[in-house]
């Protein structure tokens, strides 16, 4: 496996267990992120405050289901499971391009989809 894709491994790997310091060594300082329809932020200062969402409680849980690598960006289709402070579980996908800079993430940009009735809708 490639440096790149092992970097998106231990990035996403930080998020499941909601570990700053490890998903921060992953990214370059002017990591840049949007979620396309959300935000976008620049820096790793406004990156580790969005890291946890007050929306919601708990570890998230996300899964790589594939990853595809051409030169510097690695795309990933990612599925997500999170538990808001309500109690009610949030299942999305998303697609995932992340633009690499000497094996770390200088670019972040999701298409995220929350998914209501099944795998796919």
């Amino acid at each position: 496996m490639s440096a790149n894709k092992q970097t998106v491994e231990r990035y996403i790997d930080g998020f499941n267990k909601t570990d700053h310091e490890q998903i921060l060594s992953c990214l370059t300082d002017d990591i840049e992120w949007t979620v396309f329809g959300w935000f976008q932020l620049s820096g790793k200062e406004a990156y580790d405050k969005e890291i946890e969402n007050p929306g919601f409680t708990g570890r998230p849980r996300l899964t790589i289901h594939r990853m595809v690598e051409e030169d510097d960006v690695v795309m990933a289709e990612v599925g997500i499971e999170a538990t808001t402070v309500d109690g009610e579980l949030v299942r999305m996908v998303a697609g995932e391009v992340f633009v690499m800079r000497d094996a770390l993430i200088e670019e972040r940009r999701a298409y995220l989809i929350q998914l209501k009735e099944n795998d796919y809708k």
